[in-house]
């Protein structure tokens, strides 16, 4: 079974974000005459090849993904490497690996709104109210149902949790449904201010919902319930509104990872790190618990985290070679010898290497004992 939801799914959906993202850098080195040596699927040693056109198209035995490589990366002395191309062509083919990851999760999200899928329904009421939290100084009780933030109505309580986490740091317009006194209901809106760095266990607001999404199972998925279960309904959208959908979806985690990342400014924790042992073990999770179909949201996610990774300033990677055209370009064309940039950039690979072994052996002390990533 651990073949089944962990290492295939896994293998696969690397397999393509990778291929994806270095596909951006073929097309683009191909369009400005960028001689490409080679493009493979897997790692070196080679399984098997052919060459069309003075590339060379292989299959190799390790399946983690796949490569592209281009002719004097650092080297400008032949006229078709990548190093003698002016500057703009050249952060156009370095950034464009990129930029497909940042592209690809908009028509995964949208083939996952397209998909039929069950999703919880049923009011957010508000179970817990932290006392000096920014929610108890704003008037927000125990018992209040949650309508709407921000003047959008909320379905269930992910979405709730998921407003918050985009607008960290602003005020956010609480829309509450409350039992007035002397009998009935009254609607209040009620501006709430959503903390950088909560104290632990209490989040942005400091509100608990009653009957957290993810914690009681969908009454569809049991042929006998059990007495508490939420209440679902199937949703899909047509592609005219998926695709926007698909685009909301993924600025709103490119949002949601800068206020991950301003939060630890601020004195919050810092997003959580792990490895391909830590990633497998996820993506099991993801399968076995909410079904094939939340793959596609999962695989969107690891595309934008890829992304990000690969346009960071860090030596070996993408951003890194970036970051030695724009020295140049600062230096008015003074290169950094291809000497020692080769050299930065094998620290950086020797480092990079050093991080994942070491990622790697907390991700499996995390799985003997039990742990998860989504803890």
């Amino acid at each position: 079974m651990t073949l089944l939801y962990s290492v295939l799914p896994f293998l696969g959906m690397l397999v393509f974000l990778i291929v994806v993202h270095e596909l951006g850098h073929y097309v683009t080195a191909k369009l400005f005459k960028v001689k490409v040596l080679e493009a493979g699927l897997g790692y070196p040693p080679r399984a098997w090849g052919f060459t069309w056109k003075d590339t060379i198209y292989s299959i190799n035995w390790l399946p983690l993904g796949g490569f592209v490589r281009l002719l004097g990366e650092e080297d400008p002395s032949d006229p078709q490497s990548l190093a003698a191309q002016a500057a703009w062509k050249r952060l156009i083919i370095l950034a464009s690996g990129a930029g497909m990851n940042f592209v690809l999760p908009v028509m995964l999200f949208a083939v996952a709104f397209m998909l039929p899928r069950d999703v919880a329904v049923g009011p957010a009421i508000i179970d817990v109210v932290e006392g000096g939290s920014p929610a108890a100084e704003a008037g927000i009780q125990s018992g209040d149902t949650l309508l709407a933030l921000n003047g959008d109505k909320v379905k269930n309580t992910q979405e709730v949790g998921r407003i918050i986490r985009l607008n960290m740091g602003n005020t956010i317009d609480f829309t509450v449904e409350r039992s007035a006194f002397g009998g009935g209901t009254e609607v209040l809106e009620i501006p709430v201010k959503a903390r950088w760095a909560p104290p632990s266990g209490q989040g942005p607001t400091g509100i608990r919902i009653a009957n957290k999404a993810g914690l009681i199972p969908l009454c569809q998925t049991f042929d006998n319930p059990p007495p508490q279960c939420r209440p679902t309904k199937s949703e899909s959208y047509p592609i005219w509104e998926a695709i926007p959908k698909g685009w909301t979806a993924t600025w709103d985690s490119l949002i949601l990872a800068r206020n991950q990342l301003i939060g630890v400014f601020h004195g919050g924790s810092g997003p959580e790190v792990a490895g391909p042992v830590g990633i497998a073990q996820a993506t099991g999770e993801v399968v076995e618990q909410s079904g094939w179909q939340t793959l596609l949201d999962f695989a969107a996610l690891l595309s934008i985290n890829l992304g990000i990774i690969n346009i960071l300033p860090l030596p070996m990677l993408d951003g890194g070679r970036i970051a030695f055209v724009f020295l140049e370009i600062v230096r008015r064309g003074k290169r950094v010898a291809p000497e020692k940039e080769a050299i930065v950039h094998l620290v950086g690979l020797a480092l990079i290497i050093t991080m994942a072994v070491v990622v790697t052996y907390f991700d499996v002390l995390r799985i003997i004992g039990g742990g998860s990533l989504f803890e």
